[in-house]
């Protein structure tokens, strides 16, 4: 395994592999910070998605660059979010599950996303494989759980998981081995997340609801 990864960068230029060294290492950082609650997840993440969109944009896979366009605009939406409450004293913007309103505004999203990235094959006169079908499918499930991450929705956590598990055998066929590994990664971490998540949600959830 250690020699396909090497061998991938026999070829590949210093500067382009130091590109993807720091995208994964901020967007280790990013998945850590979000863990953690905190706001750094969203300047961390920036770092990490627009290097990604250079990088996808040249392996000619449009659902995935376009998805770290959208990474990078819902992370300073997000920024915003997360920091006006501190910002204006008021409280703390709260980890809360999606109402049924936002579940038809996520899965409205989902269906969105798909047409979309399917749009923008096309527009490149990419031909759409197998895994590419894939790949719209997780590229759909990642723009909602950016939403809902914005939003500090524990439902972020659960399609994270699921997108962060079924991107990996796409990333390692395409010999893209240190984004395979980084959505390893992600995955664990996601998991985490969700479970330190859940119990803060548990805490400060009222008595009567639980």
């Amino acid at each position: 395994m250690i020699e396909q990864i090497f061998s991938q960068y026999q070829n590949v230029p210093d500067w382009q592999i130091w590109l993807e060294s720091i995208a994964f290492i901020f967007g280790i950082l990013s998945v850590w910070y979000a863990k953690k609650e905190s706001y750094l997840v969203f300047p961390t993440g920036i770092i990490a998605t627009i290097i990604t969109v250079y990088v996808m944009f040249k392996a000619q896979y449009l659902a995935d660059m376009s998805i770290n366009i959208y990474y990078t605009v819902m992370s300073i939406f997000g920024w915003y979010k997360w920091t006006k409450f501190t910002d204006t004293k008021e409280d703390d913007l709260q980890i809360t599950r999606t109402s049924t309103r936002e579940k038809f505004i996520g899965f409205g999203m989902f269906v969105f996303t798909g047409i979309v990235c399917f749009f923008i094959y096309n527009l490149f006169g990419v031909e759409i494989h197998p895994s590419n079908w894939l790949d719209i499918f997780t590229t759909s499930v990642f723009f909602t759980a950016m939403w809902y991450m914005a939003l500090k929705k524990i439902e972020n956590w659960t399609l994270w998981i699921i997108g962060d598990f079924l991107i990996v055998p796409i990333l390692w066929s395409r010999e893209l081995y240190i984004f395979a590994l980084q959505y390893v990664v992600f995955t664990i971490l996601a998991i985490l997340a969700y479970l330190e998540w859940k119990k803060i949600l548990d805490k400060n959830q009222p008595a009567s609801l639980k």
